[in-house]
């Protein structure tokens, strides 16, 4: 996986940021106190607990993706362009990953409202502290084409989190399969190094015992 579960355990058990689902893992367990390893076992038996410590990053500004960029000078030559795409990837995926929040919860509208908010208090500050009550209806005409325009840019601001929501799902499998498969043939050659080692040993053995 790309975020990683006992550094999870670790966050919900020690940091405060977390205090809230650490309450919610307490009341679960019906305890006063939970080891790390106890919180682990609850984050697979509770889905809902790593989602809203996910949730809780995003609207922090902290990436859920845990996995670290891989070193291209480690590999051969022939496996760098993977790990390229790999890295690719998992920048991609932590530059979009604040579209997985909902935009309906996402600070995007929050920002909206309060604009909108401002401009309410500033039309009933012309009309009534100014004494502009002649231009009452212009300055109202100017309210409802703001909020017009908030209509319309919410509108396409739901459609931007939709779109990156979407690719980041498929991104994020997409990156978990080239990960397995590069890890598969990784285990597949240590494998391969393992046995020629221990064949080696063998020979070795054998040809100084007689």
């Amino acid at each position: 996986m790309l975020i990683d579960l006992k550094l999870v355990a670790n966050d919900i058990k020690d940091v405060g940021l977390y205090d809230f689902i650490l309450q919610d893992c307490l009341k679960i367990s019906n305890k006063e106190l939970l080891k790390e390893e106890e919180i682990l076992s609850l984050l697979f038996s509770n889905p809902e607990i790593l989602e809203n410590y996910k949730q809780t990053n995003i609207e922090n500004n902290i990436s859920n993706i845990h996995f670290q960029n891989l070193k291209i000078d480690t590999v051969e030559e022939n496996k760098k362009s993977d790990i390229e795409k790999i890295n690719k990837n998992l920048n991609i995926l932590r530059d979009i990953e604040k579209y997985t929040l909902k935009f309906e919860e996402s600070p995007t509208l929050v920002f909206i409202f309060s604009i909108e908010f401002f401009v309410l208090f500033s039309v009933q500050y012309f009309i009534v502290l100014l004494g502009l009550k002649d231009w009452q209806w212009e300055i109202y005409g100017l309210f409802g084409l703001s909020i017009l325009f908030a209509w319309l840019y919410a509108n396409k601001q739901k459609k931007k989190y939709e779109i990156n929501n979407k690719k980041f799902q498929e991104l994020y499998i997409n990156t978990k399969k080239l990960l397995n498969t590069f890890y598969e043939l990784l285990t597949i050659k240590i494998k391969r190094l393992i046995a020629l080692y221990l064949l080696f040993s063998f020979y070795y053995l054998l040809i100084h015992h007689f």
